[in-house]
């Protein structure tokens, strides 16, 4: 039988002990196998690996010989509790040997745990999941991971308490991070939590939060809009050593810019322009913007997009001899200056 990604989570969280098995299949391995590790340890509770209710078997493995999987699933085990034989990376090469223990399975049998990658809807695999009355296939995709999902890793690793704010930061963090780093991220803020019965804040989360080339181009759009030109140079460097390029640091100061412009030029006021930002903006780096689009005011920051707008023409210009990261320091500088002037 199919299982709708909608149903999905629920069957991961509560697995029915007696089906035959699950197919789980998907483009991206590592949100497979974090779908495979959720089943596993609700179908079998703790202690499986320990007390030998778990079998592993490479699909590759049945090629050579198909019936290892069936006596797998037959054997009888040492311990009481629910058994599993987990098949991993298989295809359709794999699907006699998968199919025939799927039909001779019985009551008391190992449930048969399957996972693979991509499968298009003609594949044997599927059809021998789909279309069996007591088994299941899933199909994972790159979606964003739902607020359910979001909250079940969060009661995994023990953390209660999370507001509203703390929760809109960790739902951009699950769609911008692949799922294994958004677990790993939850996991330290886990760690740096322990022991402080506050609730989860956004300065937390940015403490535990994985640094990118993206918070290092932030530290120089700051250091611009605060008008601390002197530190603008060894910053440049550092994202030159990480890979950045001319283009995409004015790209991104043009972003800021344009943030700030959109926050100042509000009828209401900064305060009120800063509310209808999409997405929106939460704890230490909402304040921080406030606080620039405040102190520009709309007229220096018209000004200021005037020039990024220069530079990027100039970058962009066939006849441009000039160093490309050179133009883009300097138009910083710049702005930096303009920051400080009255």
């Amino acid at each position: 039988m199919k299982l709708s990604p909608r149903d999905a989570e629920g069957y991961f969280a509560k697995p029915d002990p007696d089906k035959t098995g699950l197919l789980i299949y998907g483009a991206d391995a590592m949100r497979v196998a974090l779908k495979r590790q959720q089943v596993l340890a609700a179908l079998l509770g703790p202690g499986a690996e320990e007390e030998m209710r778990l079998t592993r078997l490479p699909a590759s493995d049945l090629r050579a010989d198909p019936a290892l999987l069936l006596d797998a699933v037959k054997a009888v085990g040492f311990f009481p509790g629910a058994r599993a034989v987990f098949v991993e990376d298989a295809t359709d090469a794999a699907t006699p040997a998968i199919a025939a223990a799927l039909e001779d399975w019985a009551q008391g049998d190992a449930q048969i745990i399957v996972t693979a990658g991509q499968l298009k809807a003609s594949s044997k695999l599927r059809k021998a999941f789909e279309g069996h009355r007591a088994a299941y296939a899933v199909g994972i995709y790159d979606d964003p991971p739902s607020r359910a999902e979001i909250e079940r890793v969060l009661a995994q690793a023990g953390l209660a308490g999370v507001p509203r704010d703390a929760m809109s930061v960790l739902s951009d963090l699950a769609t911008e991070l692949s799922p294994g780093d958004f677990a790993q991220t939850v996991e330290k803020l886990s760690l740096y939590k322990r022991g402080d019965a506050s609730d989860v804040a956004v300065e937390d989360i940015e403490a535990c939060a994985p640094q990118s080339n993206e918070a290092a181009l932030d530290d120089v759009l700051n250091v611009v809009a605060e008008g601390r030109s002197g530190e603008i140079g060894p910053l440049i460097r550092r994202l030159q050593a990480q890979g950045t390029n001319a283009v995409s640091l004015c790209i991104g100061a043009t972003r800021h810019f344009r943030t700030l412009y959109a926050c100042a030029s509000d009828p209401g006021g900064a305060a009120q322009g800063i509310g209808k930002l999409r997405p929106p903006v939460y704890g230490k780096r909402r304040d921080r913007i406030l606080r620039q689009a405040q102190n520009w005011g709309a007229h220096k920051l018209q000004t200021a997009l005037t020039v990024l707008t220069d530079t990027d023409l100039s970058l962009r210009s066939a006849g441009q001899t000039a160093p490309a990261m050179a133009l883009v320091e300097r138009a910083l500088i710049r702005l930096a200056m303009l920051a400080r002037s009255r």
